[in-house]
């Protein structure tokens, strides 16, 4: 009886690993550079947050390792640094300062960006750390049809 469930346990796996290839394949197609992509926050300390058009964005510029983020109404800038092993500092990131509805959550979203440390791109989605805590969650932000 345990070697008939070893078996089915192995082939079970097996087909599961087999499955993801496929997967792993596609989202290595569809991933987007780090450098130039403008993000949209999903997820921040482990709540989902709603993608809101021109809210919590944020943009690695090639120009100068320059960051471009909006909050909920501030502009953010900082610069940044790549390393080994997907190293991301983002240096003293600064904002405007307008008076917004949800400043609470603006200011989390500049500590998040002030504490990453490293970064995982994963298909369509950017994943930031502080060491291996996830911090925050993007995906590639929808171009706006107008």
């Amino acid at each position: 009886m345990k070697t008939i469930f070893r078996l089915l346990s192995f082939m079970l796996l097996a087909a599961i690993v087999a499955g993801c290839c496929n997967c792993r394949s596609r989202q290595r197609k569809q991933q987007q550079p780090l450098v130039g992509t403008e993000w949209q926050l999903i997820q921040m300390g482990g709540a989902t947050m709603q993608p809101v058009e021109e809210q919590y964005t944020l943009q690695l510029l090639d120009q100068e390792q320059q960051v471009a983020a909006m909050g909920a109404c501030n502009r953010i800038t900082a610069t940044y640094t790549l390393g080994d092993k997907q190293a991301l500092h983002i240096d003293a990131p600064a904002s405007t300062r307008m008076l917004c509805p949800d400043a609470e959550t603006e200011a989390k979203f500049i500590e998040v960006l002030a504490k990453t440390t490293n970064y995982d791109l994963d298909g369509k989605m950017l994943l930031l750390f502080e060491k291996e805590t996830l911090l925050a969650v993007f995906q590639v932000r929808p171009t706006s049809e107008k």
